[in-house]
Parts: C-alpha cells; structure tokens; sequence
C-alpha cells in the first residue's frame, strides 16, 4: 500500500514537471529574449561570429613562422644507368662503360622553417579580417533586429487568433439563441420562414469563420514557437492581452526621438561593404609589391643496399640550408592594372549604393511614423465603431423580438458588427507591429 502510494506521488510529480516543460507561458518580453537566444538565425549568427574570429586568427597566423617536417623513403627497384666514356676505366675512346651512382635504397628527414618578411597583400589581409568581424556583429545585430520584429508579428497573430475565436464563439451562442427563439416562433406560426433563412445564413457563415480561426490558432502558435526556436508542438501559454499591450504600445512621442543613422544596421552593413571595397582596392595595389620570405631547413639522409635505416651502424648524412625568397612583379600585360581599375569602380558602386541606402533609410523612418501615427488613429476610430455597432446590434435584437425590424435588418446590424468587431482586432494588431517596424529602423 505504501509502494502504491510512493508510485502515485511519483507520477504525479513527474507529469507535473513535465506539464511545466512543454506548457511554459510567456510575455512578449519574454519571448523575445527567448528568441534572441534559441532561435535557429540567432544562434547561426553567433556562430558567424565566432567563424570570423577564426578566421581573423588564420590570416594573421600565415605571416607567422611555419614548420613543417619531411620524411621521404625510396626503393628503386630499377636503379638509372649513366653512361661514362670507358676510357676513364681504361677502356677504348669512343666506348662507354653503364655506371650506377647511387644505392638502391635510400631515407631522408628535413624540418623547414619559413617566415613571411613582407608581403603587401597579407598586411591588407590582416586589416580586412577586422571589417569581416565588424561585419559579422553587425549581421547579428540584423538577425536579432529580424528575430524581434517576427517574435511581435507572430505573437500579435496568436492573440489575435485567440480573440477570434473568443469573440466568434460568443457570437455563434447568440445566434443559435436566436435562431432557436425564432425556429420556435415559426414553427407556432407567428414568424416567416424567410427569418429562419437569414439566421441560418448568418450562423453558417460565422460557425465556419470560427472553425477557421481555430485552425488558424493552432497554426500561429506552431509559427511562434518555430521563432522562437522551440518544437512547434508545444503548447507554448501567452501571457500577454491583446488589448492592454496594443495600449502599451500606444505612444505617439516616439516618432520625435532623435534619429542617429549611424544607428541602424541597414547603414551600417552598407558601411561593411564600403570597407570590404576599399580593402579590395588596396589589395589590387599591393599586388604591384615585392615579396620577400625567409626559410631554413636542417635535414639528414642515408642510403644502403637494404633497408637498415634504424640499426645503430647505419652512417647518416647531415646537411642545412638558408636562404631568402624575392619576387619582384615586373610586367603582368596590364592584368594588374585592369584588377586595380575594378577594384576602384566597385568602390565607387559601393559608395553610390551607401548614399541611396541613406536616403532609403529616411523615407523608410518617415513611413514607419506615418504608418504608426495610422494605426493609433485606426485604433482609436475602430474602438468607437465596433462601440456604435455593439449598440446597433442590440437595438435591432430589441425592435427584431418586437417585430418592428426585419431579419434582414437583423443580419445587416450583425454582418456589420462583426466586421467591427474584426476591424477592432485587427487595428490592435496593427499599432504593435507599426511601432516595432519603427523601432527597428530608429535601432530604439
């Protein structure tokens, strides 16, 4: 009985741990931090950074001194032959004797040593891998700029979805109330059939908007979980109303922050790209250098008529050398003129591209204000009409049970609140993602 007992406890503790894993409820605050940290580009982008870090290490260490080690081992089965005049053997002039100058077999070691001592292209090298790394935060800086944005857009569709549903539910009860008062008063004889029809016709078009939005939740959840990086079939719980954060984003001062373009990523990573021309440029000149390398490298061989390299008798014959290489370009037939001249047009493209993402960037600020001053308007506005039609609705039910207004009246009244009703969500919506928009392109 006590096992029994222990078992229960046990089970109960672990389904409740595991409720808590998959059923984890977030603010949007929260999901976004969530995000920034799990999500698939995020985490990529953080490893771009890293790669390029790497990388800036790889190009610094080839200017570095590099070691590197031979051991060569040969069997000549077929030894070459060189022809001697024979008369350096005491032969006849004019004959040759075949002489074999070498013993079949033969091992050598060397260990090399080369030091770069100037080459134009590595100091551009070395120079470049900081605008890569400059580059690689600044991607990240978008990825995490993209992350938020779609983390708000998705969140806002989720409870935008659950308020459909909500709101179509509730009116799906109250057109089933009044399609069953109003069956009832038809089938007494004191209502046309054409009433009957006109509920019939409202409630099946809102039972499927419901079943859609349904669907619709489902799927916008699963969206917002693949966000933020999470398996899209957890049952991911949203802490947040839809209506009290859509008045949290209200705040029409913000399009009068000051606006810094050295702020937004946007210019920045058209920046990166000036830079990487202009490195591009150098290393075209730097191709005109001379490049100078030092090296030098100790070595031993041995040779026998079979392999007896490792007995301690076997004679070993040292030898050492050091030296320097220079190579001095001369004449390429213009081909390196032809690169340098490309380089400079690239860099020309990139600043002409730069000054056309600057002027963007404003009309793309002045839009997201105009954009966000809308919505907050749209806001406001929608709330009075969905207010106006909440009224109307009632007043039509009212006159409708009385008999002074048609089922047509009725459906006009309801068709027209629902819409309301849609629009009011939707604005809602509407000013979270504007004030994102903005936000991302003032880096605020």
């Amino acid at each position: 009985m006590n096992f029994y007992r222990l078992f229960i406890i046990l089970f109960s503790v672990s389904f409740c741990s595991f409720s808590q894993e998959t059923n984890v409820g977030y603010t949007l605050n929260e999901a976004i931090a969530f995000a920034l940290e799990n999500n698939y580009s995020a985490v990529n982008a953080e490893r771009d950074i890293t790669d390029a870090q790497k990388q800036k290490w790889e190009t610094i260490a080839a200017g570095l001194p590099q070691i590197t080690a031979d051991v060569n081992y040969q069997n000549q089965l077929k030894q070459p032959v060189s022809l001697i005049p024979a008369e350096f053997f005491g032969g006849e002039p004019g004959e040759f004797q075949a002489v074999v100058f070498s013993l079949p077999q033969q091992a050598s070691a060397t260990a090399t040593v080369r030091q770069q001592i100037f080459d134009g292209s590595y100091i551009v090298g070395v120079q470049a891998t900081k605008a890569f790394l400059s580059y690689s935060r600044n991607n990240k800086e978008k990825t995490q700029q993209d992350v938020r944005k779609a983390v708000v857009e998705a969140y806002g569709n989720v409870l935008l979805a659950q308020e459909s549903v909500t709101i179509l539910q509730k009116n799906l009860d109250a057109l089933q109330s009044n399609l069953f008062e109003t069956q009832k008063l038809y089938d007494n004889g004191l209502a046309e059939e054409e009433n009957v029809e006109q509920l019939q016709i409202t409630f099946s078009t809102v039972e499927s908007q419901l079943k859609n939005a349904e669907r619709l939740e489902k799927i916008t959840l699963q969206m917002l979980n693949l966000i933020m990086g999470l398996p899209i079939e957890d049952q991911t719980q949203l802490k947040e109303d839809l209506n009290d954060l859509a008045q949290a984003y209200v705040d029409p001062t913000v399009i009068d922050t000051p606006f810094s373009m050295e702020n937004n990523v946007d210019y920045k990573l058209a920046n990166n790209l000036n830079e990487q021309r202009y490195f591009e440029l150098k290393l075209a000149k730097s191709r005109a250098l001379p490049t100078l390398n030092a090296f030098a490298n100790y070595g031993t061989a041995a040779f026998s008529n079979s392999f007896s390299f490792f007995n301690g008798d076997q004679q070993w014959f040292d030898s050492s050398i050091l030296g320097f290489d220079l190579s001095i370009p001369i004449f390429s037939s213009l081909k390196r003129s032809a690169s340098t001249q490309r380089a400079k047009i690239a860099l020309e493209k990139a600043k002409t591209q730069l000054t056309e993402i600057e002027e963007s960037i404003r009309l793309q600020l002045e839009k997201a204000k105009s954009d966000y001053l809308l919505a907050i308007e749209q806001y406001a506005t929608t709330q009075k009409n969905l207010n106006l039609a909440e009224r109307i609705e009632q007043k039509n039910q009212i006159k409708y049970k009385e008999g002074i207004a048609t089922s047509f009246d009725l459906r006009q009244a309801q068709t027209q609140l629902y819409t309301a009703q849609q629009e009011y969500l939707q604005s809602m919506v509407d000013v979270i993602n504007t004030k994102t928009e903005l936000e991302v392109i003032a880096n605020n």
